[in-house]
């Protein structure tokens, strides 16, 4: 891919920093926009900005700089890594006395962004809203193709594995990581605090002319780095036998990384969406699904 922005941009004032729990208004004269950004994360190096690659949040920032709009960075729910996709992020910018009423928005910058980011919707935000801070609940979806040979239209959409899974023996051992838990065994040597609480977790096959899909719904406040990945990895060991359920319980009490599966490749991870409990209305009652081959 070819169509993305080429690197960072100049910045004005960044988001400050807001307490949790959260009510945070921009600054005065300031006006904060709510948006919902999708994208395909094959050619970039996740949402935050940095030095080596292309990022979601630079090239959005670069695409309210041509519009002659002044910008702070877009804040998104959720920090993703490089190449995982996003169905539907929710993010918010604010923006020094705009020209551009927020219902227009997404219009306009469908004229600026590349083909590969686009926004879905731009509204005023809720007052105190704040994208990452308040949110309450992050939804992600990871794809699978399990089917005797990989089909080209699902490169860098899924994941193929071959061999047929067993769908009851990963529900099963999913079970175990339900609940709040000491991920440890599950984190990267970075993180330091690895208690998360996993909301769902769930495994579900749909037929395929070329096989099966299987995805993964994974819903919590928040993850570890690579977190989703390795769970996953994880889930896939047991769906080929390789790993008995129960032993699922026996590695997340080890604590030891080196026990759990494979921290499997970016591509057929998705953000599926957001919740805010402190803001109902902007709560996604249903994520959409990926996009599939024909």
């Amino acid at each position: 891919m070819t169509d993305v922005s080429a690197g960072p941009v100049p910045t004005p004032p960044l988001d400050p920093a807001a307490p949790r729990p959260l009510h945070y208004a921009p600054p005065q004269g300031w006006t904060r926009v709510l948006l919902t950004v999708a994208w395909d994360g094959s050619a970039y190096g996740g949402w935050q900005s940095q030095p080596n690659a292309p990022s979601v949040q630079d090239t959005l920032h670069a695409a309210l700089n041509r519009l002659g709009l002044e910008a702070a960075r877009p804040v998104a729910a959720g920090r993703t890594d490089a190449g995982v996709h996003a169905l539907n992020m929710p993010a918010h910018v604010d923006l020094h006395a705009p020209r551009i009423p927020p219902e227009r928005l997404a219009l306009a910058l469908a004229r600026q962004l590349p083909r590969s980011v686009a926004v879905l919707s731009a509204q005023a935000a809720p007052a105190g809203f704040h994208a990452r801070f308040s949110c309450t609940q992050r939804r992600y979806l990871y794809q699978i193709l399990n089917a005797p040979a990989r089909h080209p239209l699902e490169e860098g959409r899924s994941l193929w594995v071959r061999g047929q899974l067993d769908l009851s023996a990963m529900n099963a051992a999913a079970q175990h990581l339900i609940g709040l838990h000491d991920f440890a065994a599950f984190a990267t040597k970075e993180d330091r605090q690895t208690v998360r609480e996993l909301q769902r977790l769930a495994v579900t096959a749909s037929p395929l002319p070329y096989g099966q899909r299987v995805t993964l719904a994974v819903v919590g406040e928040s993850f570890l780095r690579h977190m989703v990945r390795g769970l996953v990895g994880t889930l896939i060991a047991v769906g080929q036998g390789k790993l008995a359920p129960e032993a699922v319980a026996e590695i997340l009490a080890s604590g030891d990384r080196r026990q759990a599966g494979i921290n499997v490749a970016p591509d057929g991870l998705y953000f599926a969406g957001a919740g805010y409990a402190g803001f109902p209305e902007l709560s996604l009652t249903a994520p959409p699904q990926p996009p599939v081959a024909p």
